[in-house]
């Protein structure tokens, strides 16, 4: 059997363990490990933007996350909590947490980079305009700041769409059970269609986005993203339109 003979196998389309239901299960992995790294990297990487403080210490340990072995670190984790957790959870817990630790870095990075890279001339216009640096903050460089906050997240989600199929080597579903049960069973196509499945959703991923980022993204900052260099004028102008004064 090929790979396309396995993609094409109506079997592999339905049921509980079918394409469909697994790409489901790695989904909810994802977005849970994303929904959870962003409620702690946005909040720290705001505030490392914002002060300026704590971004050697922070960042330099979170970006040492990446140089930790997913696998080894699962396995690890699952030792650890198997006495103290029971069910099912004891399987889920340790994959979310490797998830999320691989998701912070980029993420975090992305805020306070976004964020310390604001327009200084937009800042300036802001507080010359009677803006409060909280004000400041919420209303020109957090905005200034969400291409570069969205291409964070974008990697990130990258990241762990491919790492999610870990999951599997603690028995988990989701679309690395083809992998694995496919090297059990020495079916070299179901390994192959499984990659390929993950390549897709990770292709859809980053198109949807793409698509995201022109929706919320103002053009002004797409054009200074693209490093567009309108004038001085126009680009306060642009990013303070915006965001108009609280009265």
């Amino acid at each position: 059997m090929t790979v396309l003979d396995w993609l094409a196998d109506p079997a592999n389309w339905s049921g509980s363990g079918g394409i469909p239901a697994q790409v489901g299960y790695h989904l909810l992995y994802t977005g849970i490990a994303l929904v959870i790294a962003s409620a702690v990297a946005i909040p720290l990487g705001v505030v490392i933007g914002y002060t300026g403080r704590g971004e050697v210490l922070v960042a330099g340990s979170a970006n040492a996350l990446r140089a930790l072995p997913t696998l080894g670190l699962l396995i690890l984790l699952f030792l650890l909590l198997a006495p103290v957790i029971a069910g099912q959870l004891v399987f889920a817990v340790p994959t979310i947490i490797v998830l999320v630790l691989l998701a912070v870095p980029p993420i975090l990075t992305g805020t306070y980079t976004g964020i310390q890279s604001a327009d200084g001339a937009a800042v300036d216009a802001a507080t010359g305009m009677g803006y409060t640096r909280a004000q400041v903050l919420w209303k020109v460089q957090l905005p200034c700041a969400l291409p570069l906050l969205l291409s964070g997240i974008r990697g990130a989600t990258l990241q762990v769409v491919s790492t999610a199929t870990v999951a599997a080597y603690l028995g988990l579903q989701g679309l690395g059970r083809y992998i694995i049960d496919g090297r059990a069973q020495a079916d070299f196509a179901q390994m192959a269609g499984g990659a390929l499945v993950v390549a897709g959703l990770a292709l859809a991923l980053e198109l949807l986005f793409v698509l995201l980022g022109r929706t919320v993204v103002s053009p002004g900052l797409r054009r200074t993203s693209r490093r567009r260099r309108p004038a001085p004028a126009e680009t306060v102008t642009s990013m303070i339109r915006t965001v108009p004064a609280t009265r």
